[in-house]
């Protein structure tokens, strides 16, 4: 069976053997938890000596430690993929994953994205970016994938599917397939079930789905956003077109690298939250940093001004400083949503201030707490309305960075399963 033009394939997945405690083997995407290194040692205390995808991937907060993790993570894949640690469970099929948080239980489904059919530049690919790629967080992503024998995952791609068509009948009649994990996750992260994909009526059944979607998008059609985990489908794609130039053209149209693993989920399901990234400066005197605002708005046509509440021709961004919180509004901004104008300020005062420096973070009570210290200054910023997501990619084409969130930082993908790229 062919799986031309839906942008996805089945996949041979790897899943953690029975011995292996599921509960600490999966743990949180690595780009979470940035400004809160405790998360993290607490993670390694509750893993320990037991076999985890903790130690598979580089948590941003260690960053600086690159050069040294790396050649620990790769002996540690190597070592799982000959020991027993994990097995083939899934061939050629899919996974369907039940996410219960408390806002519901949200339904993806695991397979692997091809490549060539995804673009990070803004090209009107079938599965586009929803961000601006940062290049400068390419490179330790590329050095773990560079060398290593396997992936593991926190790349959510969404679908507008407002007739539940792909995933929602699978789910309907979970109860007849055969289960593969069912656990708790590790830190507040909610349940984890999953269940195989693999007969051919099955994956018959999604891809033609699938194609009727896709019909009904028209010219151009935006299949596939992604939605969670932009630098790392980035990243494999650089990678992919790093060593695809050695390859004849026989070998690229099935070479493992050719593919990410992915989670495939709907953008109407009740149980997806969209969450506001905020800011976050350090090195910085916020009433100094503020009036600086004030001159830059003034120098490009805006205005900025401290309002009681937000009025219909102005953004608003709530700013937290010095102790107090106000509701800062910008009136004709240069941004067609508050992220992008409070970004394009933020990256040009930073080019002027290299000694300050900016987070994105999570939820308001960590702004709130981190923006109490003397030298730091935070920005909560409003949510971005999923139903109008779509429609702001098509036509405004790649957002801001670090727009919005898929849920709270615990809500965010949890690796689990794993697939050979080599």
């Amino acid at each position: 069976m062919q799986y031309e033009g839906v942008g996805i394939v089945p996949a041979n997945l790897l899943l953690p053997a029975a011995h292996v405690a599921a509960a600490t083997w999966a743990c949180v995407a690595c780009d979470q938890y940035t400004s809160q290194p405790e998360y993290w040692a607490e993670a390694a205390l509750q893993v320990a000596d037991a076999p985890s995808c903790l130690k598979l991937v580089l948590p941003e907060c260690y960053l600086p430690e690159t050069e040294q993790r790396v050649p620990l993570i790769h002996a540690e894949m190597q070592k799982y993929m000959t020991d027993g640690t994990l097995t083939q469970q899934v061939t050629e099929g899919f996974v369907l994953v039940e996410r219960s948080t408390a806002s519901g239980q949200r339904v993806g489904l695991v397979c692997a994205v091809d490549l060539e059919q995804y673009d990070f530049t803004g090209v009107k690919s079938l599965i586009r970016p929803t961000e601006e790629t940062i290049t400068a967080r390419l490179p330790a992503r590329l050095a773990i994938r560079r060398g290593a024998p396997l992936e593991s995952s926190h790349i959510m791609l969404l679908m507008d599917d407002p007739m539940q068509s792909v995933l929602e009948p699978l789910y309907a009649k979970r109860n007849q397939l055969p289960m593969v994990y069912d656990f708790p996750l590790m830190q507040g992260g909610g349940h984890l079930r999953g269940w195989a994909l693999t007969e051919e009526s099955e994956k018959k059944e999604i891809f033609e789905a699938l194609v009727m979607l896709k019909m009904r998008l028209g010219e151009d059609p935006l299949l596939f956003a992604v939605g969670d985990g932009n630098h790392s489908l980035a990243t494999a794609k650089a990678y992919w077109n790093e060593i695809k130039a050695g390859l004849t053209p026989e070998q690229q149209v099935n070479h493992p690298a050719r593919f990410a693993m992915v989670e495939v989920e709907n953008i109407h399901d009740d149980a997806l939250q969209f969450e506001p990234i905020h800011r976050v400066l350090t090195g910085v005197n916020g009433q100094a940093l503020m009036q600086d605002w004030t001159l830059y708005c003034h120098e490009h046509g805006m205005e900025l001004s401290e309002v009681t509440q937000a009025g219909e021709s102005e953004q608003t961004v709530n700013v937290i400083y010095g102790g107090s919180e106000i509701i800062a509004a910008v009136t004709n901004p240069d941004g067609p949503l508050p992220v992008a104008t409070l970004q394009k300020y933020l990256d040009d005062f930073l080019a002027r201030h290299p000694e300050a420096e900016i987070d994105y973070i999570h939820g308001d009570d960590v702004v709130r707490r981190l923006a109490a210290a003397p030298d730091a200054i935070g920005f909560l910023l409003p949510p971005l309305d999923k139903s109008a997501f779509f429609g702001a990619i098509d036509t405004l084409g790649i957002l801001p960075r670090k727009t919005f969130s898929m849920g709270h930082a615990h809500e965010k993908r949890y690796y689990m399963e794993c697939r050979s790229i080599v």
